[in-house]
């Protein structure tokens, strides 16, 4: 992984997050980019006068930019972290998007108000990206604080095939933070009750820096069985797999990570099939 970007909108979800994704940086050894979205009609208000200064009005916001981001950079954690920085005009969907379609990002990073209620630019924009974007995306939620000795877990119903990308990603998370096992979740609904030891290997084939602890629960609900879970654990990062589903299906349901990344207090690393 080269890049980790990270969404602002100067807000202290952003703030937590950005704090989040450098002190991944430092351990990874990778860079920041800090991207902001300037709405289309900011700054307009319909006024003429202002509209001649737009210019103007979209370097200020450069500037202001720059200038949050040299603030953690200034301090001695960081100081060996580089930080670029990106603010362009459109939705944060599609800033976001364009700049990950031509630049090495790794990681996509996007801070939530947590449990306390998704809100601000990162609330909706974080569980759009999840389904635009292929490229993993963490969301921290504002109560979620980094660790230099992370509990990770994976909750996977080991149908879903992660891609080459997300395996990467998950394999230098794991050395990164020198994790000495991966929880690994499977909710098993109903009363079928059974391992699945074809999973488990395939697993073990694809995640092969760090023991994997296998762990089945039997739970009428997935979402409240992750839950209960991750904070029996005491997890730090739980990783959820976003399936491939229909627009209409997107229309009238909420998915596993939907709901479960709209109830957690602790970061949620999204992969994709």
């Amino acid at each position: 992984m080269k890049k980790i970007l990270v969404a602002t909108d100067f807000s202290a979800c952003a703030l937590n997050a950005m704090e989040y994704a450098m002190e991944l940086a430092k351990i990874m050894q990778v860079e920041v980019c800090a991207i902001h979205a300037i709405g289309s009609t900011e700054g307009i208000d319909n006024n003429i006068f202002n509209a001649i200064y737009m210019d103007d009005y979209y370097n200020a916001k450069r500037q202001a930019l720059k200038d949050w981001a040299s603030t953690f950079t200034a301090t001695g954690a960081f100081k060996d972290v580089t930080v670029s920085t990106v603010c362009e005009v459109g939705s944060v969907s599609s800033v976001i998007i364009k700049y990950i379609e031509t630049n090495e990002v790794g990681l996509l990073v996007m801070g939530t108000m947590g449990s306390t209620g998704i809100s601000s630019i990162f609330g909706h924009n974080a569980n759009v990206m999840v389904t635009k974007t292929k490229t993993p995306t963490l969301i921290v939620p504002l109560e979620s604080k980094f660790s230099m000795e992370p509990i990770i877990t994976l909750a996977t119903d080991f149908e879903s095939k992660l891609s080459p990308e997300d395996i990467s990603i998950l394999n230098d998370l794991l050395v990164a933070s020198k994790a000495d096992k991966l929880n690994v979740l499977n909710i098993i609904e109903g009363n079928s009750w059974k391992t699945n030891a074809e999973g488990e290997a395939s697993l073990k084939k694809l995640i092969h820096v760090t023991e994997l602890d296998f762990n089945y629960t039997n739970e009428s609900n997935t979402t409240e069985g992750i839950m209960n879970y991750a904070i029996s654990t005491k997890t730090d990062i739980l990783c959820l797999v976003n399936r491939t589903h229909s627009v209409i299906y997107r229309i009238f349901n909420l998915t596993t990570v939907d709901k479960v990344m709209n109830k957690s207090i602790k970061a949620v690393l999204v992969l994709h099939e």
